[in-house]
């Protein structure tokens, strides 16, 4: 049974992992080296939670199930489940593992909120490695109900279980990755749209308001419901996606991408950041990111009314 989680980092991710938990009633154990962080991060859990209140229904705030401490030992030795949110770096995660797999439960399930890197090097100085894995959430936390767990070469199958279950109580739903792979599902799909985006704006054909909105208008739309297969399964009529390869699958052999990436040389450095700078209109991150957990709540609501009629049998 699950009913203590350390969450070790609290920046950008950790933040997201700490707000979600504390909004399913469990306690949360928080862990940074600076004292200092304490406010900053109250701050945020506070600035978020009327969004919060709207999408999970959780009208109060109860810090009661909220600590902060400045010692991973404190943080860990008495969690059930332990969410490592660090920078994204082999050394790091690697010294840091050992270090938990020292002070914490021998059954504590160990997760590393991790971008891409592969879990059985992280955990290869880890105390029993065959409860750990990698939890890769998408940003913000808080709201993006999305999880890929990535099991290592030593992962068991009982922790896989246990994770599942406890990703699913704060309500995220699991994408349970078959075996470890570099970038995993999301992040490899998302950088060859990167990639291209990044060489049509070198190349001067579109500006990255104008391709942002070839997103948001066209394909995202889309997306948001039925993912990339399904909707190419749509785009096939009556016969479906054995219609669309038949129809759409000698366009592949056309040399439309380039999927190397381009030299992030200073001038498109600076095409990039120029545009997104005049996309966001004088607007803050903070204030973005406010407009942002507004629509995200109003789309998961919408989202998930016709997800039952696609889902139900």
């Amino acid at each position: 049974m699950i009913k203590k989680i350390a969450v070790i980092g609290t920046g950008v991710i950790g933040a997201g992992w700490i707000i979600r938990i504390l909004a399913h009633n469990k306690k949360v154990i928080a862990y940074d080296k600076n004292s200092r962080l304490e406010k900053k991060l109250i701050s945020e859990i506070k600035r978020v939670w009327p969004s919060i209140k709207k999408l999970f229904n959780n009208k109060k705030l109860n810090l009661k199930n909220f600590k902060y401490v400045t010692s991973i030992e404190e943080a860990v030795k008495e969690a059930d489940f332990i969410q490592e949110c660090a920078t994204e770096d082999y050394k790091i995660k690697t010294k840091l593992m050992n270090i938990i797999g020292k002070f914490s439960k021998h059954d504590a399930i160990i997760s590393s909120s991790s971008s891409g890197l592969l879990p059985t090097m992280i955990y290869s100085k880890c105390k029993n490695p065959h409860r750990t894995m990698i939890a890769h959430p998408f940003n913000p936390v808080y709201m993006c109900p999305g999880v890929e767990i990535v099991p290592g070469k030593k992962t068991k199958k009982k922790f896989l279980n246990k994770a599942n279950k406890f990703y699913k109580s704060i309500s995220m739903n699991p994408i349970m990755i078959k075996k470890e792979l570099p970038g995993y599902l999301s992040d490899r799909l998302q950088e060859a749209l990167w990639r291209e985006a990044l060489h049509i704006v070198n190349e001067g054909y579109a500006s990255t308001k104008e391709l942002d909105r070839a997103i948001e208008d066209g394909p995202g739309l889309r997306w948001s419901l039925m993912g990339t297969f399904l909707t190419f399964h749509l785009a096939g009529g009556k016969g479906g996606m054995k219609h669309m390869l038949e129809q759409f699958g000698p366009a592949l052999k056309l040399p439309w991408t380039k999927l190397k990436a381009p030299t992030l040389s200073k001038k498109l450095s600076t095409r990039v950041i120029a545009g997104t700078k005049q996309q966001a209109r004088g607007k803050s991150v903070e204030q973005l990111s406010k407009i942002r957990d507004e629509y995200l709540v109003n789309l998961l609501k919408l989202r998930k009314k016709y997800e039952d009629k696609i889902r139900k049998r």
